[in-house]
């Protein structure tokens, strides 16, 4: 367990996550651009983060392909002025991108040998980097910027808790060979779901008591997902891959979490908006 390198990750997550925040709460009719802008630095710096993890055969092309998909993504997302934005050409263009990205991998020897991890590498990257766009759509939605606020704000509060307690009680130990501790995950769900709640008390359309509900599932699914990050990177250690640049993997945790928040805090607006 390396404090200083949690204390930088649980900085890193805390300043993407009120990054992201901010950039939603300057999105209008017409001023989608800030926000796009934010999404898309967060995207840049995914595709880079995993890229470099989980180096896939034809990393460059992967990348580039990624890259793509965030620009087609947030095109398609803040085209209209006025109309309602829906996911079905993001997803059009997730499936566009990950075909593209496959046959690239097919198109390498090594790719061709080991076809399962590259496919695999392929769609965490292109498909992650997508579902950032999914904020993009949110925001157009009723209740779809408080939702954000929500989803953000526990998922935030959560990772960056669950590495700062890490600097201080990294125990229990998740696992040997995962330097994660059980008390930093569960005070980081259990902060982000009590921030949630307050924040729902000031939030048009929302109350605490659904607030906790919205904002403590988003924690716990980011917590999830970047322990799920940690168990795959020590996974790759003890087959004997070379380890990646540090910055890089341990960064994928937090920016994937994110990324699962995005298409989560969509089916929970709908959820909310459905109700109300």
């Amino acid at each position: 367990m390396r404090r200083l390198l949690a204390l930088t990750i649980g900085g890193f997550a805390a300043l993407l996550g009120v990054g992201l925040i901010m950039g939603a709460q300057t999105s209008g009719v017409a001023q989608r651009l800030p926000f796009a802008i934010v999404v898309f630095g967060a995207q840049v710096l995914y595709v880079l983060a995993t890229s470099m993890a989980l180096r896939p055969p034809n990393g460059k092309l992967v990348a580039a392909v990624a890259i793509a998909c965030a620009v087609a993504g947030a095109y398609f997302a803040t085209e209209s002025a006025t109309g309602i934005a829906g996911l079905t050409r993001i997803a059009l263009v997730s499936a566009a991108g990950f075909g593209v990205g496959a046959l690239g991998q097919l198109m390498w020897r090594e790719g061709r040998v080991r076809i399962s991890e590259s496919f695999g590498a392929t769609a965490v990257v292109v498909l992650g980097t997508a579902a950032y766009s999914v904020f993009l759509v949110l925001v157009r939605y009723p209740l779809g910027g408080q939702t954000i606020v929500i989803c953000l704000s526990g998922a935030a509060v959560a990772l960056s808790v669950a590495r700062f307690a890490d600097t201080v009680i990294p125990l229990p130990r998740m696992a040997p060979q995962v330097p994660r501790g059980a008390v930093g995950v569960v005070l980081g769900a259990m902060l982000g779901t009590l921030t949630t709640t307050y924040i729902g008390s000031y939030l048009a359309g929302y109350k605490p008591e659904n607030a906790a509900l919205v904002g403590g599932l988003a924690a716990i699914v980011a917590i999830a997902v970047d322990l799920t990050i940690g168990f795959a990177e020590a996974g790759r250690e003890l087959e004997g891959d070379p380890p990646t640049m540090w910055l890089a993997r341990h960064m994928q945790g937090p920016l994937a979490g994110f990324a699962i928040v995005a298409p989560v805090a969509y089916l929970l607006n709908a959820w909310m908006w459905t109700g109300s």
